[in-house]
């Protein structure tokens, strides 16, 4: 009785163990092998975006608005890293990190010359319009933005040229009013390390000093520069203002950035990843546009309120002695790029030519019409 007792305690214990073991593989087994799953599903891939400037920028803003749409039109499977000027080194050193892939997007504006020589073309003078809005919608406009010789320029150097951001016009700032060529005669005035800019204000009369964007503010407080050449918020949040004593404003060029992507990886893209960035570059045209003409109001306004920095806007007159003056700048650009760089030049302006005329022909058929009507009243009179 001992002995069956005994084998009925063991099976017992068996069974017992059997089902306790049966039922952890059933509650736990399962859900572990589900978890890297679902881990896998949620994944974030991450995008980084290097800026030429700091936060509160033009392209700052312009950043943190592409990085909420690409997560946004993504559903969160994206995500883009903005690392503003200095967290990645100087503005040499961003381009060579999306050129690298070290980083996946970059701008690059007048210093990226000495990398695309063909983006000098953006640093010409008087030769867009003298409405901004309409110089965002030609240089985004697919005619330009996506011209094969533009888009070659870039890619040449392991780059995908994706939208043109003008960030407002390029400000001259001074210890002295500049009205005239003349008044440029001896200034040191900072411009980026781009043989276009210094050509151009050789030509004015000015000697052009290269100098890093972070190392500005204490070139003119120390008396090594006499000038620089900023968009107005760069001058406010800078400072640049409080060691100048002058802002003038003769609207021979927009500040203008390339928005591009490491090409390599850029082609590497699917389709739909492509689709998504091409949606957002495309929303953000008429959205920086409203974002720099803002800041840049504001950013005068604080510079204004907080110095006694007298502003001087040139007249039309006194533009055209410049323009004069920089018309020849166009030959040795044409001769630094080349013949694809030159169709690029030339294709800009009959672009900007035909914007000037669309404007034009509606302000003459407007003044005919109104020659016409006043023509009509006296026979009306008569009658």
């Amino acid at each position: 009785m001992n002995w069956r007792n005994g084998c009925i305690g063991a099976a017992a214990i068996m069974l017992a163990a059997c089902g306790s073991e049966e039922e952890p593989t059933a509650s736990n087994t399962t859900p572990a092998a589900e978890e890297p799953t679902a881990a896998a599903e949620v994944e974030t891939e991450t995008w980084g975006f290097a800026l030429e400037e700091i936060d509160g920028s033009v392209q700052y803003e312009y950043g943190a608005k592409f990085a909420e749409l690409i997560k946004e039109k993504t559903d969160g499977a994206v995500e883009v890293k903005l690392y503003p000027y200095g967290q990645l080194g100087g503005l040499t050193d961003i381009y060579d990190q999306v050129q690298s892939g070290a980083v996946q997007f970059a701008f690059g504006s007048g210093f990226l010359g000495g990398t695309v020589p063909e983006s000098q073309l953006f640093s010409l003078n008087f030769v867009l319009t003298d409405d901004e809005k309409t110089n965002t919608e030609i240089l985004n406009d697919p005619a330009f933005r996506k011209n094969e010789d533009l888009v070659a320029s870039y890619r040449d150097r392991g780059l995908q040229p994706l939208a043109i951001v003008p960030e407002g016009w390029q400000v001259w700032s001074a210890n002295k009013a500049v009205r005239t060529p003349e008044d440029f005669d001896g200034m040191a005035i900072r411009t980026m390390d781009n043989r276009l800019l210094r050509e151009t204000y050789s030509a004015y009369g000015a000697d052009p000093t290269t100098m890093e964007y972070g190392e500005l503010f204490s070139g003119m407080q120390l008396g090594q520069l006499d000038g620089n050449i900023q968009p107005v918020f760069a001058h406010q949040e800078m400072d640049f203002y409080k060691v100048q004593d002058y802002l003038i404003f003769a609207n021979q060029a927009q500040f203008i950035a390339t928005f591009m992507a490491n090409s390599e990886w850029y082609d590497g893209l699917s389709q739909e990843r492509k689709d998504v960035v091409e949606e957002a570059v495309v929303e953000l045209v008429p959205w920086i546009h409203d974002v720099q003409t803002r800041l840049n109001t504001e950013r005068l306004d604080i510079i204004t309120e907080n110095s006694d920095i007298e502003l001087v806007y040139l007249t039309a007159e006194e533009r055209e002695a410049f323009r004069e003056r920089s018309l020849p700048v166009r030959d040795v650009f044409a001769e630094m790029v080349g013949e694809r760089g030159t169709r690029l030049m030339n294709t800009l302006i009959e672009q900007v030519e035909q914007a000037d005329a669309a404007k034009v022909a509606p302000a003459e058929q407007e003044s005919s019409e109104e020659a016409e009507e006043a023509d009509a009243e006296p026979q009306a009179d008569a009658a």
